[in-house]
């Protein structure tokens, strides 16, 4: 569902101070193959037989029917187009305004994975037009996600969605459940933290012994797992009393306007780190460094809920810039970051310190804006959704 810019705008800023949020959608999306539109409305009698999932829920107090869907081809390898066939009927005269939406979301989180809005039988048939008693069909392709995805539909005006009539037959959002999409996700990956007796010194510099002794992870673009434009490597230590983070991050603008602890730097360049030590998938930690050595750090209780930015971490940072900061003029090379991150400090911590074979859930981000314009995320574990806070998809920290 669009909803116009007068609306969007703050509605997206209010999110982004109360959640840390990053845009839903971020960073670039594959264009998909339109299908040619009719010159008129085309209806049916009946739908058809072979629908690959069923529903009969209604919209508007019952004044239109979603009867079913068909998905063609019904397993396809992620990325490869498939064609989704809605199938609707009006019983009375349906509401006027209204247009169409659909989304192909996770089914845990609800985060977007497709946005696949557009206007029925391509603008030929818009709701108010729909004759009563026949059959509106609605054909487009989406790709077929990399992980589990649902697909939602309704339709909206203004800053409202038609009503679903059935509370079990919506997501809470007036969002009608379709057909599911998708298999599998993929597995979750593992970083082997080793324990060292003298910890790296947090100076920006990742020369140290003890860098040596860590695995370097390259990380992924966020969305799809696909490489990135600008290579991110990253390293994790442990000494029993803090957690060692080192970020090398390839950058040919290195800039951030913001300067205060806990601004918004994740509105800028950043790298993040997010634990989750008791790997109940709710309570996490979020961590960040900025180019200028600005942190923002917040405590969070549920999924993007109730956000403590009064919570302090303790950590220690430094970052190093080569190349000259906020200076588009030149190229740079990049900046690296230490972080150290006392575990006493953090949320429902099961050992202090961690045991060999502790499993904690975390996950390490960057955020570039190239051009400061489009934004990629990169990170260790891909998410597949535009959401920094999907947390089913961490990845697992297992100390040694």
């Amino acid at each position: 569902m669009r909803l116009p810019s007068s609306v969007l705008a703050p509605l997206l800023a209010i999110t982004c101070l109360a959640s840390a949020c990053r845009d839903e959608q971020a960073g670039p999306r594959a264009r998909e193959p339109r299908i040619p539109a009719p010159t008129q409305l085309r209806s049916l009698d009946a739908a058809p037989a072979d629908l690959t999932y069923r529903s009969g829920a209604t919209f508007g107090g019952g004044a239109v029917v979603y009867l079913g869907s068909k998905v063609s081809p019904e397993r396809a390898a992620p990325g490869t187009q498939v064609r989704l066939s809605h199938y609707f009927q009006a019983v009375r005269p349906p509401p006027r305004g209204f247009s169409f939406f659909v989304h192909v979301v996770d089914p845990t989180s609800g985060g977007m994975l497709t946005n696949a809005d557009h206007e029925v039988q391509g603008g030929a048939a818009p709701l108010e037009s729909w004759p009563v008693g026949k059959v509106i069909e609605d054909v487009h392709t989406v790709a077929m996600p990399n992980v589990p995805g649902r697909v939602v539909m309704g339709f909206w005006r203004g800053d409202s969605r038609l009503t679903v009539d059935d509370a079990k037959a919506h997501d809470g959002t007036q969002r009608m459940l379709g057909p599911e999409l998708g298999g599998e996700a993929p597995s979750l990956p593992e970083y082997s933290v080793p324990r060292v007796s003298q910890p790296p010194t947090i100076d920006g510099v990742l020369d140290d012994a003890a860098w040596k002794l860590a695995k370097p992870v390259v990380l992924r673009r966020s969305f799809d797992g696909s490489a990135a434009r600008l290579r991110t490597e990253a390293r994790l230590v442990h000494d029993g009393t803090s957690l060692y983070v080192a970020f090398d991050v390839e950058d040919p603008d290195v800039w951030g306007t913001l300067r205060k602890r806990d601004d918004p730097i994740y509105e800028e360049e950043v790298v993040e780190v997010f634990l989750d030590a008791n790997a109940d998938g709710r309570t996490y930690n979020e961590l960040q460094v900025s180019p200028h050595n600005v942190i923002f750090d917040a405590y969070f209780p549920a999924r993007r809920q109730g956000m403590d930015r009064s919570w302090d971490s303790g950590m220690k940072s430094a970052v190093k810039v080569r190349g000259t900061l906020d200076d588009p003029s030149d190229r740079d090379e990049g900046w690296t970051v230490e972080m150290q991150i006392p575990f006493d400090r953090l949320a429902e911590v099961p050992h202090i310190p961690p045991r060999p074979g502790d499993r904690w859930r975390f996950n390490l981000y960057r955020l570039e804006h190239h051009d400061r314009r489009t934004v990629e995320g990169q990170s260790f574990s891909p998410l597949f959704v535009g959401d920094f806070h999907a947390l089913p998809r961490f990845g697992w920290l297992v100390f040694e």
